[in-house]
């Protein structure tokens, strides 16, 4: 089912995400955004991803790979030697882009992840991070999100990374089976992509995080 666009909902997060030092921007559809994502880019500098449908979905992948940029490409990496460097150099990138598992109205961001590269420079080392985020992932509060994380994303991912998880087939986290589940239940699977959950709240540099919310359902 489609969720509504509410553009008070919106204004409500940025004004909440500009409260917690996250520098807010609305694009009605993804050419809009992408240009916006191009404006905030310098040419040659040097760039970096987290996996995203989003990005994806939206161009921007194809426009880092434009030649435009020094993108560290993660899907030259053939082995597993080369993946852990291009994880290990997005912490020096001059941007990161990803997108977000869940963005609450109160502008807290909620991410989940396995390997957490994603959620690893998100926190720290690139020195602006770019997030473009469709409004279905917009959320009322962080009970919510965790809701989104455990019924949406993962499923979803799990799908397209084929792990073989509890969600993939189920459809939900198996931690809902319980009456009260805690934040970090999960199956025990080694194809389990819930492995470090991240909240990001006000944040100490202004700025450094830019949150795109985009008028059109988008991702994961």
């Amino acid at each position: 089912m489609k969720k509504e666009l509410d553009m008070q909902i919106i204004e409500k997060t940025m004004q909440n995400l500009e409260g917690n030092n996250m520098k807010p921007y609305f694009c009605n559809t993804s050419s809009e955004a992408l240009e916006l994502v191009k404006s905030l880019l310098k040419e040659g500098s040097t760039v970096a991803t987290g996996g995203s449908m989003t990005l994806r979905e939206t161009g921007v992948e194809e426009l880092l790979r434009s030649g435009a940029y020094n993108f560290i490409d993660r899907a030259k990496a053939t082995t597993p030697e080369e993946t852990e460097e291009v994880f290990l150099s997005a912490f020096r990138v001059d941007t990161y882009l990803m997108s977000t598992n869940a963005l609450t109205e109160e502008g807290v961001l909620y991410n989940v992840d396995g390997n957490s590269n994603r959620v690893a420079a998100l926190l720290y080392g690139p020195k602006s991070v770019i997030i473009v985020c469709g409004y279905n992932k917009i959320v009322k509060n962080m009970d919510e999100a965790v809701y989104r994380m455990k019924t949406v994303a993962a499923p979803l991912n799990t799908k397209r990374l084929a792990t073989g998880s509890y969600c993939e087939s189920a459809g939900k986290c198996m931690s809902l089976l319980k009456d009260s589940p805690e934040l970090c239940d999960g199956c025990k699977g080694a194809g389990r992509i819930c492995c470090n959950f991240v909240v990001s709240a006000q944040q100490r540099k202004k700025d450094r995080i830019k949150v795109i919310i985009v008028g059109e359902e988008l991702g994961f």
